[in-house]
């Protein structure tokens, strides 16, 4: 891993001196509040090392804000987690079965294999949680069915 001082701001950066804090301090009143990490890809391109996962784990969680039309429900996940793992989640919370959700996010509706961090879900985005309109369906033929069998099967007792 390269430091290299970010000249950004600032005009000359030869006349730094050092304060108790640990940033740097330029005689001009610009101030350098950090150094900046770069790290070199395997590819062999010089980029800003990022920061935003956990150190200790390697994961980031994520919230996501997911809607069920008439309900929200904030989940916590890890970032690199797919689109299935989210619905076995949903399907703790909801009571619909994985197979019966149908995920929408950004107005297209994700396969369960996709990535979240992939497809752009951040901390805080909405996702859409819908039923799956066949199976809602099927649902609901199978129980008028049963209620028909159930109304006809009725036996009376003395």
């Amino acid at each position: 891993m390269i430091k290299l001082r970010s000249k950004r701001f600032c005009r000359s950066i030869s006349k730094l001196t050092s304060t108790t804090s640990g940033a740097s301090m330029v005689d001009n009143g610009c101030r350098v509040v950090g150094e900046i990490k770069w790290e070199v890809r395997p590819g062999g391109m010089l980029v800003q090392k990022r920061e935003d996962f956990d150190q200790s784990s390697g994961e980031t969680i994520i919230k996501v804000r997911v809607s069920t039309g008439s309900q929200w429900h904030d989940i916590s996940i890890e970032a690199t987690s797919t689109f299935g793992e989210l619905k076995v989640v949903l399907s703790l919370v909801t009571g619909l079965e994985p197979r019966e959700q149908r995920i929408l996010f950004r107005g297209k509706e994700r396969d369960d294999g996709d990535y979240l961090h992939m497809e752009g879900v951040g901390d805080m985005d909405k996702v859409l949680l819908l039923e799956d309109p066949a199976i809602k369906e099927r649902k609901l033929h199978a129980f008028a069915r049963d209620q028909a069998l159930g109304n006809a099967r009725r036996t009376i007792s003395v």
